[in-house]
């Protein structure tokens, strides 16, 4: 079937002037949200229940059809005859054109539920005769022990589904997201020239079901990555999720109205998701995503696109190091500003301001977030015994990678390592001395010789080696209860001052890569990285070692965006401006190091 035939009727824009939620100009996006969200979004809700549920009165009729009704997966999220895909009819199989995937006709994408088991070669038909070269799945296969959809691609090899093959070439596994890429190819072709297709899978891992993820920064980074890939000449790009309908609909909207703020300066999603639901039912299916569209669409109007390539670092900072007109400040500064607006949500700190926990805590200011506290097995008979001021933080390749912790006070050393010992955590990060300028940072939790024991854990030093900028211990630890032991190495790093900076990065790069070495001989449990409070040079540390790892995977480098997000996480991470700028010059330093036989430039 040729591409240009498949029109579909778009609704007309309505006219602004008579609409209740008329586009918003850009520069108003943030008032508006403030003002909808004020209430525990009362407007917001009020303005997602006014959406038309179905816009036009369309027919269902080949969704309906008995022949088809297996190929659904749900049976209220049915796609409309006349925004339908059409396959090519298979001889001798009646209604072998079906499949539950409409067209939504922005440059001729397309949208389309998650296959089922019994739908996986219509699936790999379609993307074939529609020569789609990008599939961009927002769902995991399973999601609260329920199937979300069907793993349509082999883990390894190769698979054939009817007459399409289907291979693996390649996979990268992000935080956020994973990249597979595939090749695919038609089998039982007589000519004996058999074309082979890349494919390229974009899965969106961290998008929680029933709700919306907790910040909007990944999806934008994801959505960046989607749009550079999808060659020129493809076919429709493919979206599903699991109904093709919530989450598809949601990174619909936000692709689409990342373009009109581009183009217009503004935005109209109640008129788009309106427009899209008639071609596809329910398209955006709550409320939380509704609002988290305009979260997207706010958040890259504050900040835009931070990310930058290796190769255009030094420009960056020249410009960084100017003073900017009217502003009286660097450019550098200005950026540091806008980390430092992002507001410290102090109501979410509830167990670490407990009474009695709050001897727990070094620095009033740095306690851990409800949602991403570690939590240490409550000890038998003892409330409150569950807590440590210690937060998870997320890395470059998986969630968890860090455990951001403020230096052991004498009377949590047990809790201390009661957590190493729960989360497993095998490299431990010291980046202060037991006491600085005269007053004590750190106690010290670790034993100079012999055996030290506290509580249920004893602790032996095993061997102690001096580099360069740190000291390197192995130490034996021993759960006494269990009576088993591990070996846990602590990277003591020497050179950072408690006001200031190291005086070059290269200490800073070496022990990074230090870390990652025993992280990889030891099974990737969470690293545990601490300072005296656990935040200026623990969140320094943490934006580091994740900034670096991306500069080596991919080439690019987004220092904002990593400050900002370990910011979101736990309170203070990257704590002066001395030390953001840091972040920066230890990349640049990285970069000219490896530049001569690297594959930077």
């Amino acid at each position: 079937m040729d591409k240009g035939q498949i029109s579909v009727p778009l609704l007309a824009r309505s006219p602004s002037t008579n609409r209740k939620y008329p586009p918003l100009p850009v520069d108003k996006l943030e008032e508006e949200m403030n003002r909808r969200m004020a209430d525990d979004n009362k407007l917001f809700r009020e303005e997602f229940n006014a959406l038309p549920v179905c816009p036009i009165q369309a027919s269902c009729d080949a969704a309906s059809k008995e022949e088809n009704k297996e190929k659904n997966r749900y049976v209220n999220i049915l796609p409309y005859d006349h925004s339908r895909v059409h396959l090519t009819s298979l001889e001798g199989v009646p209604d072998s054109d079906y499949i539950n995937a409409s067209y939504i006709n922005l440059n001729s994408r397309f949208f389309i539920a998650g296959p089922k088991e019994e739908t996986l070669n219509d699936f790999w038909r379609m993307i074939w005769e529609q020569n789609t070269a990008t599939i961009v799945m927002v769902t995991n296969l399973k999601e609260r022990k329920e199937c979300k959809c069907a793993q349509y691609w082999p883990d390894q090899g190769c698979w054939t589904y009817g007459n399409i093959r289907v291979s693996v070439e390649d996979m990268m596994i992000l935080v956020d997201y994973t990249i597979r890429k595939f090749c695919i190819q038609q089998v039982g072709d007589v000519s004996g020239k058999k074309p082979q297709r890349l494919v390229t899978q974009f899965h969106f891992t961290s998008w929680p079901d029933f709700g919306v993820p907790f910040t909007p920064i990944g999806m934008l980074k994801f959505l960046k990555k989607v749009k550079t890939y999808n060659p020129q000449y493809a076919g429709p790009i493919v979206v599903h999720c699991s109904a093709g309908v919530g989450r598809t609909g949601t990174f619909i909207v936000i692709d689409a109205m990342l373009d009109m703020m581009g183009a217009e300066r503004k935005v109209d999603v109640f008129g788009f998701v309106t427009r899209i639901r008639a071609q596809r039912c329910q398209m955006v299916q709550t409320d939380m995503q509704y609002v988290f569209i305009f979260q997207a669409l706010l958040e890259h109007y504050l900040y835009g696109d931070t990310e930058l390539e290796v190769t255009s670092l030094e420009s960056h900072l020249n410009k960084l190091y100017a003073p900017l007109p009217g502003a009286g400040c660097g450019g550098l500064e200005a950026e540091f500003k806008k980390l430092t607006s992002i507001k410290i949500q102090n109501d979410k700190m509830r167990t670490g301001n407990l009474p009695a926990n709050m001897k727990k805590n070094r620095v009033l200011q740095i306690i851990p977030y409800e949602f991403n506290r570690v939590i240490i097995p409550v000890k038998r008979g003892e409330e409150n015994t569950d807590y440590i001021n210690a937060s998870f933080i997320d890395g470059y390749r998986q969630k968890d990678s860090y455990m951001a912790c403020q230096g052991p006070l004498q009377h949590t050393i047990e809790d201390f390592w009661r957590m190493i010992w729960e989360w497993r955590s095998c490299s431990i990060v010291t980046l202060t001395e037991l006491e600085e300028r005269g007053q004590e940072k750190c106690a010290q939790y670790w034993s100079s010789d012999g055996v030290m024991v506290c509580g249920d854990m004893s602790i032996e030093l095993k061997r102690e080696e001096e580099s360069e900028s740190y000291t390197v211990r192995d130490l034996l630890v021993t759960n006494n209860r269990e009576n088993k032991s591990r070996a846990v190495r602590q990277f003591h790093f020497h050179g950072w001052p408690e006001v200031g900076i190291p005086s070059d990065g290269k200490g800073m790069i070496n022990i990074i890569a230090a870390v990652q070495k025993q992280q990889q001989q030891s099974g990737n449990h969470p690293i545990t990285v601490h300072c005296s409070a656990g935040a200026g040079r623990t969140g320094t540390f943490c934006a580091l070692s994740t900034v670096l790892e991306r500069v080596k995977a991919e080439g690019i480098l987004d220092v904002f965006q990593t400050v900002k997000s370990l910011r979101l996480q736990r309170p203070h991470m990257v704590q002066t401006l001395e030390q953001y700028e840091f972040c920066y010059k230890v990349v640049q330093e990285y970069i000219d190091a490896f530049s001569d036989y690297a594959n930077f430039k």
